[in-house]
């Protein structure tokens, strides 16, 4: 056997999207995800909306100005955006392809809007579906976030029935059990790593 034949597939970077609707806990699996100090780049995303109280600026997000994000979108400086519940959301493009091309694996943190974009950009980014056990537990998390009006929590309600219509666009989907966030962040793990050991690497060009 020669040296050639035994060759080993080059591991690439992935670019792994986490989406599902309101009220799973993306945000906080994020968060969990960055306290294990893992080898991947956590993209921050760009937001118009105002920050919520703890989330600081360059942390949790970019937060901008209805202009400067206009700006941002007149320059081609997003990957993606979309306006979600009144304010604009977007993926600055040059802090993805930094991250991809120094190897490091790159994870967003998008709503089902974003995700359907990324997926037509980029057909092998790692598609992850966060849900919860059921719509009950769901609501139950919205409520308890007292962060909406009574109408703009029935607007949310109503967005994430819809967005669990594109389940099937995803390539796993997670349960974010209640009170069980490390094992939702062990079995996002497990995935990633699984991807990384295909034979047939996944290939993002951006």
């Amino acid at each position: 056997m020669s040296e050639s034949d035994f060759s080993l597939p080059h591991q690439e970077p992935l670019l792994i999207v986490i989406s599902g609707p309101s009220g799973v806990g993306k945000d906080t699996v994020i968060q969990r995800m960055k306290e294990r100090h893992l080898p991947i780049h956590f993209v921050v995303t760009a937001a118009t909306r105002p920050p919520r109280p703890n989330e600081v600026h360059g942390r949790d997000y970019f937060f901008y100005s209805h202009d400067e994000f206009a700006e941002m979108i007149e320059k081609g400086e997003l990957l993606e955006y979309a306006i979600v519940y009144n304010d604009y959301k977007g993926i600055p493009k040059a802090q993805v392809r930094d991250a991809l091309s120094s190897g490091k694996d790159a994870i967003m943190r998008l709503d089902v809007q974003g995700a359907a974009t990324i997926r037509r950009l980029c057909p092998d980014a790692l598609m992850i579906f966060l849900i919860v056990q059921d719509e009950e537990e769901m609501v139950t998390r919205l409520q308890e976030r007292k962060t909406e009006t009574p109408e703009g929590l029935k607007l949310r309600i109503a967005t994430a029935r819809q967005e669990m219509t594109h389940i099937d666009s995803f390539d796993y989907v997670v349960i974010n059990h209640e009170n069980h966030l490390d094992e939702t962040v062990d079995t996002i793990i497990s995935i990633i790593t699984a991807e990384h050991h295909r034979v047939t690497q996944r290939k993002v060009t951006l």
